[in-house]
């Protein structure tokens, strides 16, 4: 008998404002435990220099994180002028001074080649994995990374304000992996000086932007971390109706995430062989035709990710949502 799972089934998305300071971790854990959900996770890491948008996925959401984490993410920073530090942010230590700081003309001259799909070498203190070990762990140690360039995609890049002449501040879409750091280090290379970030915040992954957010000190304030399943022992006490969970305008349902997939209804049938792992045939002269990946819905609730080739749907994620 498998061990049972502690927490309650709670599944949906809850879109965190981070602060600056925590890690993305951190925030999490205090969601999870905010929801008494059996399990967490979150699509894209910020750093704890970067605040905003923090997408957390509870219970079956977590099934698509995948698709969020590969979504459009906006980003509004600001560079300053004059000294490299080794993490490329200002939490690092300085490793180059220069006194050339670059004028506006100059800075939206250096912003087009930036823009497209372009190779970005990541920062040495990062997430990505050298030889099995994080490259941020190995750096602490003292020990050279050498990181390979990626191919990165950059929609967009504004310069949005010029404060003072040693800083900044732009606002830019991108794709996934690209590191707002790596490109703070190599514009200001371009522009004949050196720099890093000073300001970070997310503005934007994918469909939820800072309207969806909720601070992190609303679901962690006293009493709105108590779990969901102490609220509703205290509320059968005395026979009444049971009181909206005031945590519950901020869970988001799973699929809110996956607005850039197309939903297809499926009958009864059909969603219990999905469900069971079974692909299903979509034929007929009625059928609609569709390829790729679709989210097959029954009576509005999601059943399964699928992938549609050849008039025949197999589930390659299945959720497992109370009726």
């Amino acid at each position: 008998m498998g061990r049972r799972k502690k927490g309650l089934p709670v599944s949906g998305w809850v879109v965190v404002d981070k602060p600056i300071g925590p890690t993305s971790t951190h925030v999490v854990s205090k969601v999870r435990r905010a929801f008494n959900a059996q399990k967490a996770g979150h699509a894209g890491t910020l750093d704890p220099l970067g605040s905003g948008i923090l997408p957390v996925a509870l219970g079956e959401a977590t099934k698509t994180v995948p698709y969020l984490v590969d979504a459009t993410k906006e980003y509004r920073f600001t560079v300053r002028w004059g000294e490299a530090r080794d993490t490329d942010d200002r939490e690092g230590e300085v490793t180059a001074t220069s006194d050339v700081r670059p004028a506006r003309e100059a800075i939206l001259n250096a912003i087009p080649a930036y823009i497209g799909h372009i190779e970005q070498v990541p920062p040495r203190f990062s997430a990505i994995k050298v030889n099995g070990e994080r490259a941020y762990d190995l750096a602490r140690d003292g020990e050279t990374v050498e990181l390979k360039a990626r191919t990165v995609e950059i929609h967009d890049i504004r310069l949005i304000d010029m404060p003072s002449d040693d800083e900044a501040t732009f606002e830019m879409t991108c794709g996934k992996g690209t590191y707002v750091r790596s490109l703070a280090r190599d514009l200001a290379l371009d522009l004949g000086t050196v720099g890093h970030v000073a300001m970070l915040r997310r503005l934007r992954v994918g469909p939820f932007s800072e309207a969806d957010a909720v601070a992190l000190e609303m679901l962690t304030a006293p009493g709105g971390d108590k779990p969901l399943e102490k609220l509703d022992k205290v509320e059968k006490l005395d026979n009444s109706p049971p009181a909206p969970d005031p945590k519950a305008p901020f869970l988001l349902p799973l699929e809110t995430a996956l607005d850039d997939i197309p939903a297809l209804a499926v009958s009864g049938n059909d969603a219990a062989r999905l469900k069971q792992g079974q692909a299903i045939l979509s034929r007929g002269r009625d059928a609609p035709i569709v390829k790729g990946t679709v989210c097959a819905m029954l009576h509005g609730q999601p059943i399964a990710l699928c992938e549609a080739a050849q008039g025949e749907l197999r589930p390659t994620r299945v959720f497992n949502l109370p009726h």
